[in-house]
């Protein structure tokens, strides 16, 4: 079986969103191939080639276009939902990172947050609290990365007692509204925990 899905254009990290889905229509073995406009696409799709137990192959076709052709075997698809299943649960708690420098950890919690688009395993959820809550909601830099890890299947929860408390909770953009006692469970059914 062969199969091209065209996802020229898509920003990061919907080629591998897609490329994901792709994988549950092969009932046998055969070659997908992606095609993309940028190498960092191609880089992110070899990773996901790698995690779920395929070759993969980059080529040039022409000037930013490039496709990648993937060896897929009947059956990965479900050993890759189980990887995405185990990944960890990144607890923000602040809109910076790090101490020091506001406008610093600004920027470094931006980055933070760009890089984890284009993780090799994507974390199962992202939790907000206190000031970290500022993040998921209306003027801030990181919406469209938190909505490109949404459509990757990333859950978003921010505290509903922070929004409230610094008069967020009409502004949040992305995910949904979450509470102490969810918030405790998914903490401590995490296989780890990130706090950056």
């Amino acid at each position: 079986m062969k199969k091209t899905i065209d996802c020229m254009g898509m920003a990061c990290p919907l080629p591998v969103v897609n490329a994901k889905k792709a994988f549950a229509d092969f009932t046998e073995d055969g070659e997908l191939t992606v095609l993309v406009d940028n190498e960092t696409a191609v880089s992110n799709l070899k990773k996901l080639a790698a995690s779920s137990g395929f070759a993969a192959e980059g080529t040039q076709t022409g000037e930013k276009a490039y496709a990648v052709a993937i060896q897929v075997k009947a059956g990965g698809p479900a050993a890759a939902a189980e990887s995405a299943q185990a990944g960890p649960v990144v607890a923000i708690g602040s809109n910076t990172m790090g101490n020091g420098d506001e406008a610093l950890g600004k920027a470094l919690m931006k980055a933070f947050i760009f890089a984890l688009t284009n993780a090799t395993q994507l974390p199962q959820q992202i939790i907000f609290y206190n000031s970290g809550a500022y993040l998921p909601c209306e003027g801030s830099d990181s919406l469209e990365d938190l909505r490109n890890l949404e459509k990757a299947g990333v859950k978003i929860t921010a505290c509903g007692t922070c929004l409230n408390f610094y008069g967020l909770t009409e502004k949040l953009q992305v995910g949904t509204v979450s509470n102490m006692y969810d918030i405790v469970e998914s903490l401590t059914q995490a296989p780890s925990v990130i706090r950056p």
